[in-house]
């Protein structure tokens, strides 16, 4: 148990000697709490562990809150940024499909007199005479003397593999 006096008894422990059953450098059993608590390691905690131990600052709690925090925060606006450019392509994306949607309504809806072949453009005209869309293989300058004067051009077409309609802006 302890450093035992010859001359004092049995029952006399040395107090300069902490009692250490781990025979641990730096470490001791601890009694603090009335039961023995072997190998306890002085070196483990940044602060002193017994009374009349050496002075120390407090780690400003605060400041380590803060500084979490705003790392967390960088983080996760990084992150929001990256899903928000993602929603961007997706708008993006929704309203070039609105679009051929639109465009092949208008189509199907158009009057034409000829056989569709897919990848090929065509061209969406309004006949200001007859009053109804066309779809037409000739565009605004592919006239030999000038488009026909009730042309109005609306877009130029093309017919998907889907069988959609995309609009071709030149």
């Amino acid at each position: 148990m302890g450093v035992r006096f010859p001359h004092a008894g049995p029952h006399i422990v040395s107090m300069n000697k902490k009692p250490n059953s781990a025979k641990g450098v730096n470490s001791y059993d601890s009694t603090t709490t009335g039961t023995l608590i072997p190998f306890f390691n002085r070196n483990v905690s940044e602060y002193p562990t017994e009374a009349g131990g050496i002075k120390f600052d407090l780690v400003p709690v605060t400041k380590q809150k803060d500084l979490m925090i705003n790392h967390a925060r960088m983080y996760a606006q990084q992150e929001y940024d990256r899903i928000m450019q993602l929603v961007e392509v997706l708008e993006k994306q929704a309203q070039d499909i609105r679009r051929r949607l639109e465009i092949t309504d208008a189509v199907h809806a158009a009057e034409y007199q000829f056989q569709l072949v897919m990848g090929n453009c065509y061209w969406l005209v309004w006949d200001t005479r007859k009053e109804k869309t066309l779809l037409v293989l000739t565009g605004p300058t592919g006239w030999s003397t000038g488009k026909p004067i009730d042309y109005e051009y609306v877009a130029k077409v093309k017919y998907m593999g889907d069988h959609t309609w995309m609009e071709i802006n030149e």
